[in-house]
């Protein structure tokens, strides 16, 4: 499976994506720093800047990404998904899933959405053509020694044409049926008793300004949704292996 990634960052879920099996085709991030970093690991992949600017891009089997956070945020002034506010590039990144059409769509940001903005984003993809499902994930369920919260969504399309192909839809069960159960999945960690951190910005031997980028996703979390949409897309195709777990 190929997916196309929006607001990169520093790649935190394109690498959880490659790790799961997927292939990168092209990367938006506005961000100078940010592009420093896909360009040193992901050299071959073709950027774009400005996703308001973006046109054309190829098909890919996925897009994912996590549109700016600071007005649906409980640390914001909470402004919600407006067209004026950063929030606001919830509707780019609709337009370019209108744009490439692709199967699958992961969205993430933090839990403040569920509040503050959920409805726009569920809105607008089922305006688009896509059935959603989410969850709330946090990031010491893989081991880490923080919590980061994060509500990760994923959409797939309704359109009458994969459904006359594809009757088979039992695969395509809830796909975070499973994440309840992440504590207990072989190999990771029980971590949910880590509290959040009561001081900021210590040294803990992070480079400079890696602590600016607070929004940065977890790969483990991608790779372990990845690993679901491809054990679904296969099942869906016939091609299942009963051996892969999401």
């Amino acid at each position: 499976m190929t997916f196309g990634s929006l607001f990169s960052g520093i790649g935190g879920i394109d690498l959880g994506l490659e790790r799961a099996g997927m292939t990168c085709k092209w990367q938006v991030e506005m961000d100078d720093f940010c592009q420093e970093i896909l360009t040193k690991h992901w050299p071959d992949v073709p950027k774009h800047k400005d996703i308001k600017e973006v046109r054309n891009l190829p098909y890919v089997d996925l897009i994912a990404g996590g549109f700016p956070c600071q007005d649906v945020s409980v640390a914001g002034k909470q402004a919600g998904i407006q067209k004026e506010t950063r929030s606001g590039l919830w509707f780019e990144f609709a337009r370019i899933i209108r744009m490439v059409r692709p199967e699958y769509i992961l969205v993430e940001n933090v839990s403040g959405l569920l509040n503050n903005g959920m409805g726009v984003v569920l809105g607008e993809l089922a305006q688009i053509g896509y059935d959603a499902e989410w969850q709330s994930i946090q990031a010491c369920w893989f081991g880490a020694p923080h919590r980061r919260e994060r509500i990760f969504i994923i959409a797939y399309s309704n359109s009458q044409r994969i459904k006359g192909v594809r009757q088979e839809k039992v695969c395509r069960q809830p796909f975070f049926s499973w994440c309840e159960g992440i504590r207990r999945v072989e190999g990771f960690r029980n971590r949910s008793d880590i509290p959040f951190p009561l001081i900021r910005r210590i040294n803990d031997g992070v480079r400079n300004r890696v602590d600016n980028l607070g929004n940065a996703v977890v790969p483990q979390v991608a790779e372990y949704i990845g690993k679901a949409i491809i054990n679904s897309n296969q099942c869906i195709q016939g091609t299942h292996d009963k051996t892969v777990r999401p």
